[in-house]
């Protein structure tokens, strides 16, 4: 019997392009708890840059268990002006990863209900169950117990789905890949084309798009999207590309690269590509990192790019990823300290759009 679930498809609820002007952006703070413990000061600072960052343009909600100690440490750190911007709440949390735990938005562009917003909250389940995430699994209704959001909450805890596992154009089309969507202990016994209409429906998407190559060594997501392939604006997708011959991970990338290059558009045309490069081998404690410049994360007016400490890959990365947003000022954040845990800065962060955020009620 198959699952019954809410069907967002009905009444023009979809999922925007993360491009679109938003409210602010979530931060899960890392705590002693984590598996940041042995650099918990690396990291935190790593996290203080990055919410000045987003800071200087919109909101941030910090979701953590110690909001006192966070909230001593932002007044420290960042001047008045910024702090009146950032909003700490009390959660409890197995670890960092807000792409993946965070609430997914979906907006509303018809006349009568413009502006409207419904907040989704899937199951995750860390990732197909390789790690505990109990206590993640509830941060979006802890947060929407405390005021935090506006709009719907609709519980979608029936269905494993991460943030990170889908990318929007904001037309109707949804990008994700096969290897992580039809991974184990995700949504089994669900077959591809039942999950791709459970998608649309539950999204509000007219079509899926599935990669099915692509392969980052260290990756423990099962090949996340946002670490692949990214959309941006005028049909244009930005991807990560192969690098050097003689690396292991270049075969399945120069294969997503061709499929990508087959794809078309819903008017039949072929998609804008732009690729990044591939950053070098980058290791610590023995394993290779899945280091990757197509985690970005997009605020109204800026991209925070993930650097690796490469300078010319850096700089290549950001001169490409400008001529895909050409709008938006490219800011270098070092990710070096975040990929140690196998993700970067999209993988930390999820964006509400505008009408999503309350104002201020923190706890």
């Amino acid at each position: 019997m198959r699952p019954t679930y809410p069907d967002n498809s009905h009444d023009h609820y979809t999922l925007p392009a993360e491009w679109e002007e938003q409210d602010g952006v979530l931060l899960t703070w890392p705590h002693a708890g984590t598996d940041w413990k042995d650099y918990l000061e690396e990291i935190t600072e790593t996290y203080l840059q990055l919410t000045r960052i987003i800071a200087e343009r919109e909101r941030v909600i910090i979701a953590t268990p110690k909001p006192n100690a966070v909230r001593q440490l932002t007044a420290q750190r960042l001047p008045a002006p910024l702090t009146e911007r950032i909003s700490i709440y009390a959660c409890q949390s197995n670890d960092t990863w807000a792409r993946d735990h965070g609430a997914i938005t979906l907006t509303n562009a018809e006349n009568e209900t413009k502006g409207h917003v419904r907040l989704l909250d899937f199951h995750f389940n860390g990732w197909g169950e390789k790690f505990e995430a109990r206590l993640d699994n509830t941060i979006t209704r802890q947060l929407w117990q405390q005021g935090v959001f506006s709009g719907e909450l609709q519980d979608h805890d029936d269905f494993v789905l991460e943030g990170g596992s889908i990318e929007s154009d904001g037309e109707g089309t949804l990008f994700t890949t096969s290897t992580c969507l039809l991974a184990p202990h995700r949504n089994q016994p669900l077959g591809r084309e039942e999950i791709e209409q459970q998608l649309k429906r539950r999204l509000g998407m007219k079509e899926v798009v599935w990669i099915d190559y692509g392969e980052l060594e260290g990756d423990d997501t099962d090949g996340h999207i946002d670490t692949l392939v990214r959309s941006a604006p005028d049909h244009t997708l930005v991807y990560c590309g192969p690098g050097r011959p003689d690396d292991p991970q270049y075969d399945s990338l120069a294969r997503m690269r061709a499929q990508l290059q087959a794809l078309r558009t819903p008017a039949g045309d072929p998609y804008r590509l732009i690729e990044l490069p591939l950053p070098a081998l980058l290791c610590y404690d023995g394993e290779r990192l899945p280091a990757t410049y197509a985690n970005y994360l997009i605020l109204n007016g800026a991209i925070v790019l993930p650097t690796y400490g490469q300078p010319q890959n850096d700089r290549l990365a950001a001169e490409r990823l400008q001529t895909a947003f050409p709008h938006h000022d490219i800011i270098g954040l070092d990710a070096r300290v975040i990929v140690r845990q196998h993700g970067s800065i999209h993988c930390i962060t999820m964006q509400f759009p505008q009408n999503t955020l309350t104002p201020n009620k923190e706890s």
